[in-house]
């Protein structure tokens, strides 16, 4: 061991502190690559699965449009989009927002078929025509099963953030290539352990926003 590396060379405060421009870059693409997907993949998933819902036949292609899309290799997905799309951060979001569709379509649409079916009845009964019982009944019932959704699509996009670096765009994942490469094991854990803390944050973030959102939930099981 030489004098200037460090004693325990996997964590590293002295490498956080010299190195807190590059990390806090790398950590602000990474979390607004995450953000921007999961937003553009919920526009995208949620008219897909209302759709599917209203139109049953619809739902097994739409289901499987995005079960192909997600089936496709992250490296193959990203070599596909580069010649139309170039190198950076819009292949990148494509392709992230591809991976999170499925997720999210098949949580919605668990969601909405799950409803009671005497609810429907019930709004029905009471006059409200197809559209309002799906934004006004369905969609409110399905709250859960699409916060689930949420936060499956979340987490998993924040893992798929790093293989951005193949295109140059990686977010936290820049800084793990650069570690393994220059084999700086404070580079690689820090990076890691960021988009641990990331995934966690986002997690209980949408976790506690779902109970806040879904009242009638912790009132049946606290019955």
């Amino acid at each position: 061991m030489t004098a200037s590396e460090p004693a325990n060379p996997w964590l590293s405060w002295d490498y956080v502190q010299n190195n807190w421009a590059d990390i806090s870059e790398a950590l602000g693409q990474h979390v607004s690559l995450t953000v921007q997907a999961v937003v553009i993949a919920f526009a995208i998933a949620l008219p897909l699965a209302m759709l599917a819902h209203a139109r049953p036949r619809l739902a097994g292609p739409i289901l499987g449009l995005s079960g192909v899309l997600y089936t496709i290799p992250s490296l193959a997905l990203f070599a596909i989009l580069a010649p139309f799309t170039g190198i950076g951060r819009t292949t990148v979001l494509i392709g992230l927002v591809a991976y999170a569709l499925l997720v999210l379509v098949r949580n919605i649409l668990v969601g909405l078929q799950g409803v009671d079916p005497e609810i429907r009845d019930a709004a029905r009964g009471l006059g409200y025509g197809p559209t309002r019982v799906l934004l006004t009944v369905e969609l409110p019932t399905a709250l859960p099963a699409i916060v689930v959704g949420l936060r499956l699509a979340t987490v998993t996009t924040v893992a798929l953030v790093t293989i951005g670096v193949v295109v140059g765009f990686g977010g936290l994942g820049q800084l793990m290539f650069r570690g393994f490469n220059s084999n700086y094991h404070a580079e690689v854990m820090t990076a890691t352990l960021l988009c641990l803390a990331i995934a966690l944050v986002a997690d209980l973030l949408l976790a506690v926003a779902g109970r806040l959102a879904t009242p009638w939930v912790r009132t049946g099981s606290g019955a």
